[in-house]
């Protein structure tokens, strides 16, 4: 069971990397992996050593009234699609229409803990298209589904990361080759260089991907990640 939430979005502020972003962003937060009642993976790419050590036991994300309430989101969204993208699709709207009048740009995360395709489905089930809104918002996400980075490369309005993981080295060289940018958790001090690509201070601002083109986005391992063994952080 699930009660409609007031509101999807989450203000990028009260996230510790996406409060430095030079664009006010909001993030929208569902419970990761198969954690629901359905057993549905929302997070269909990830890998065992991601799945172990994901960011939605970081931080508030580690906080019962958080974790509760990115479970009901999720709930909704699987019980109720159609409305829980209506409802999205108005808010983003919402935010777009806030930061024309005010003269700002925003940016929205709608994966900030799952990895789906909401690009598509806010133009099937709202009639959304995000490259509409352009000039007033810019989307993006981490993604480790590669075909989803194929789909989306050439994209106007939509950057994607690709997320490097101990199981998927083969598809990491590939989004590099697409020209594509990839993150990749570090255990240690982060590296000039990796696999022969430029390493940027991904932790700096969590829009550093907007503008980045072809690099490596390192990451210091935080939360469950610091315990890890799976070789999902490089050592």
């Amino acid at each position: 069971m699930y009660t409609t939430p007031k509101k999807l979005l989450s203000d990028g502020f009260s996230n510790a990397k996406t409060k430095k972003n030079d664009l006010k962003t909001f993030i929208l937060y569902l419970a990761p992996y198969n954690q629901n009642s359905k057993k549905i993976n929302i997070c269909p790419k990830a890998s065992k050593g991601c799945a172990a050590s994901c960011l939605f036991s970081a931080g508030r994300g580690a906080m019962s009234s958080v974790i509760l309430s990115r479970t009901n989101k999720t709930e909704y969204l699987l019980n109720d699609k159609k409305t829980f993208i209506e409802q999205l699709a108005k808010e983003i709207l919402t935010k777009v229409k806030t930061a024309k009048k005010k003269g700002y740009k925003v940016a929205f995360r709608l994966n900030g803990t799952s990895d789906l395709d909401f690009v598509y489905m806010l133009k099937k089930y709202a009639s959304l298209d995000i490259e509409t809104i352009k000039e007033n918002a810019v989307f993006y996400d981490y993604t480790k589904i590669l075909g989803k980075v194929k789909k989306y490369i050439k994209h106007p309005n939509y950057k994607l990361t690709f997320s490097r993981a101990e199981d998927n080295e083969t598809e990491t060289l590939e989004a590099l080759k697409l020209g594509a940018n990839v993150s990749a958790v570090f255990a240690n001090n982060l590296p000039k260089s990796y696999k022969g690509f430029k390493v940027l201070d991904g932790d700096k601002s969590d829009d550093i991907m907007i503008n980045a083109k072809n690099v490596i986005l390192g990451l210091q391992a935080k939360g469950e990640e610091k315990k890890d063994k799976s070789g999902f952080v490089i050592n």
